[in-house]
């Protein structure tokens, strides 16, 4: 089989938390929401990517958590305003506080999933790590 045929496409493995390099793998191995946090794989389960690539790697996850949510509380309040037209700040700081802790654990995995998937200088994928397990 070629490589042509080996290759996965990019956004389904970003929308289900692939892994990057071989866009097969689990990178988490809890759902996003449940009653047990979130625990991500060490490496990647089918073709063995180590993913905190160097110790604390995972610390630039959050300032993209911090975009992420910087931009979702701007829109909601932009959209409350339209929809409501209130004056009252308690509206909009019950409704951003609230949004925002829902939104958590999806700004949580989604900040890893794009700093691995774009962020991360010489990781790419590599269609023949997307084959079958002999």
């Amino acid at each position: 089989m070629s490589n042509q045929e080996n290759k996965l496409p990019m956004w389904p493995a970003v929308v289900h938390a692939k892994c990057p390099r071989c866009r097969r793998g689990a990178m988490f191995t809890t759902p996003m929401y449940g009653f047990q946090s979130q625990k991500m794989n060490k490496t990647c389960p089918h073709c063995g990517l180590e993913f905190e690539r160097e110790p604390g790697y995972f610390y630039v996850s959050m300032l993209i958590s911090y975009a992420m949510f910087v931009a979702e509380m701007i829109t909601l309040a932009v959209a409350l305003h339209v929809l409501t037209g209130s004056n009252n700040p308690w509206v909009y700081v019950s409704v951003i506080i609230s949004v925002g802790v829902v939104l958590s654990p999806f700004n949580f995995r989604y900040s890893r999933v794009i700093l691995l998937h774009w962020l991360s200088p010489g990781l790419h994928y590599q269609p023949e790590f997307s084959a079958d397990k002999q």
